[in-house]
């Protein structure tokens, strides 16, 4: 039944020889721990993604619901707790790693040409895993989610020109309540994500398009 479907698959994508050129393919000599903290990232984004998940299902994103979900969580669920820390310190390890890949590229001098566009999309992707903790930062609504969202949401509103509109868009109003909530609900479970994978795809096809690259 196995080589059944391994043969349908095989036929309509070519699984065989997809699998074999990943598996053969040869990484260069001066590849060393340094080029391990993209990946690492990667890692961590896939584990926020499977924990985000498991902690939605018991969430509610209400201005009266959310700090009691996140009790009941805590409390209640099974491995509730293990979940939600795994969820929080990822999110510190991937932002940490994320640096680290940037000045690995940086002092390396991978964001010459051909590879600036990937260079592009790596620091867009570095300001959405900031937006990411932004974001999620405010989902416990806990004293020091709230107070350290309307101090984010304050200095936004003093950019000049466009502070006022963008923090209006932000709070859904003129202070935090329930259309904050959700609006950083949505954007933490459903937009940044889909982004994020959009811009990973390309980063990663312009990895594989034009190898690794070597040190100064």
């Amino acid at each position: 039944m196995k080589l059944g479907l391994i043969d349908f698959l095989d036929e309509r994508f070519e699984v065989r020889r997809v699998t074999r050129e990943f598996i053969d393919h040869q990484v260069p000599d001066h590849v060393n721990w340094l080029y391990c903290f993209g990946g690492i990232t990667f890692l961590c984004f896939l584990i926020q993604v499977v924990t985000g998940v498991l902690l939605a299902f018991n969430y509610q994103p209400t201005m009266d619901g959310a700090y009691s979900s996140i009790l009941h969580i805590m409390d209640d669920v099974p491995f509730g707790v293990l979940i939600r820390s795994i969820h929080a310190w990822t999110a510190n390890i991937m932002i940490f790693m994320v640096i680290l890949h940037m000045m690995r590229v940086f002092f390396h001098g991978a964001y010459r040409p051909p590879r600036e566009l990937n260079w592009l999309t790596g620091v867009i992707l570095f300001f959405i895993t900031i937006t990411f903790g932004f974001s999620g930062y405010l989902l416990p609504m806990n004293q020091l989610s709230y107070w350290a969202t309307k101090v984010g949401t304050e200095i936004a509103g003093a950019i000049p020109l466009v502070g006022p509109g963008v923090q209006a868009f932000l709070l859904g109003g003129d202070k935090i309540g329930d259309p904050t909530l959700t609006r950083f609900y949505t954007m933490h479970i459903v937009i940044l994500p889909v982004v994020v994978s959009a811009l990973l795809a390309g980063h990663f096809y312009m990895v594989r398009k034009q190898g690794i690259s070597e040190p100064l």
